[in-house]
């Protein structure tokens, strides 16, 4: 498998881990313009870790996300360049 930098670097964190309550264990870093299209689609995403899963969920301030794509997105050059 190899690492491919993302033309767009804009992203944000989307759940796929549930708990038994429904809520995310963790949230990924997905390419934004895939979230709302998800949602509203049902179409899967793939989180820059590489894990492919529907948006149902949205981050709350301090939610816990994935350590892979933070790792990822932290290496990402601004601008998508």
């Amino acid at each position: 498998m190899s690492t491919q930098t993302l033309p767009e670097v804009d992203t944000r964190p989307e759940g796929t881990d549930t708990t038994d309550d429904d809520t995310p264990k963790m949230f990924h870093y997905v390419k934004k313009n895939k979230i709302a299209e998800s949602a509203v689609m049902g179409n899967h995403v793939v989180a820059l870790c590489g894990e492919v899963f529907p948006v149902t969920k949205s981050p709350k301030p301090g939610s816990p996300v994935c350590p892979d794509c933070q790792k990822i997105y932290e290496g990402l050059r601004p601008g998508g360049d």
